[in-house]
């Protein structure tokens, strides 16, 4: 009996999960929201820390970010269409992909423009992780009742 669950299972992991929400792409969406409040502070803070040029790498920096998890977002809808097996390993070569990504936009910036690697580095960094914790903090509060699915 166990055994028939559990190939039960594996085809039910080869077809698209079940869910008509685009979780992946809302929670992309909510947390460019907040780069509204999020990315002036670290683009101020960096204008007081290293300039007008700081503060021009910073909002470079914001924006990468913004890309980067637009982009999570909209792979992981369309790999949770697909099927969960394709929606894993969208996850973990994803998030390879996209922080390569990164890297090659941020040295790209770099080597063509002018600009504060510092606060563009900084601000990268700081940006991702802020926009991370808040995201995270909202959903363990229940603040994210768009995304139920279950």
């Amino acid at each position: 009996m166990a055994f028939d669950l559990d190939a039960e299972a594996a085809e039910a992991y080869k077809r698209p999960f079940p869910v008509e929400v685009d979780v992946e792409a809302t929670m992309a969406k909510n947390i460019v929201r907040r780069i509204l409040v999020v990315g002036p502070v670290i683009i101020a803070v960096a204008w007081l820390w290293r300039g007008p040029l700081g503060a021009s790498s910073a909002a470079i920096g914001v924006a990468v970010i913004a890309a980067n998890f637009l982009l999570s977002g909209w792979i992981m809808s369309r790999a949770a269409t697909i099927s969960m097996q394709v929606y894993h390993v969208a996850a973990l070569f994803g998030f390879i992909v996209r922080l390569v990504l990164i890297t090659v936009s941020m040295f790209t910036v770099a080597a063509l423009f002018q600009v504060d690697r510092k606060a563009l580095g900084v601000a990268a960094i700081v940006t991702l992780f802020v926009l991370l914790s808040l995201e995270s903090i909202a959903m363990l509060r229940g603040a994210r009742k768009d995304l139920e699915w279950s």
